[in-house]
């Protein structure tokens, strides 16, 4: 699978800290860098997904025009697709990981919440075996 710019899909989350988030993604959902700014930007990928990582003082983070701050937050939200949810989940919270709620399944498979640095969800799905 190729990782150019125009093969990948991009989503921006706001973040407090770059540096924080960076080691969050790479070390514990397996993202690689792309391009480490920090404190700044950064830019890391997981397959087709790039994820842009922006800090306070990032062009990002500028106020809109009525005042608005950009921060982390909402619900709005990756999904990382999972061969083994139970384990991953284990796993991130044996090293701290907070998670907003309990696995839940469904029809369609398995999905729980999980909080990054800064406070934005990503959530976990694990497919139901077809």
């Amino acid at each position: 699978m190729s990782n150019t710019a125009t093969d990948q899909a991009s989503v921006r989350y706001m973040v407090d800290d770059v540096a924080a988030a960076l080691a969050f993604y790479t070390d514990h959902l397996g993202f690689t860098v792309d391009l480490d700014a920090a404190p700044v930007f950064a830019g890391i990928s997981r397959g087709p997904l790039r994820l842009l990582l922006s800090g306070p003082e990032s062009s990002a983070g500028r106020p809109m025009p009525d005042g608005e701050v950009p921060h982390p937050g909402g619900w709005n939200r990756i999904q990382l697709i999972v061969d083994d949810i139970a384990a991953d989940v284990e796993k991130l919270r044996a090293v701290g990981v907070p998670f907003r709620n309990d696995i839940v399944k469904g029809p369609g498979g398995q999905q729980i919440l999980l909080l990054d640095p800064a406070g934005n969800v990503v959530e976990l799905f694990q497919p139901a075996a077809r």
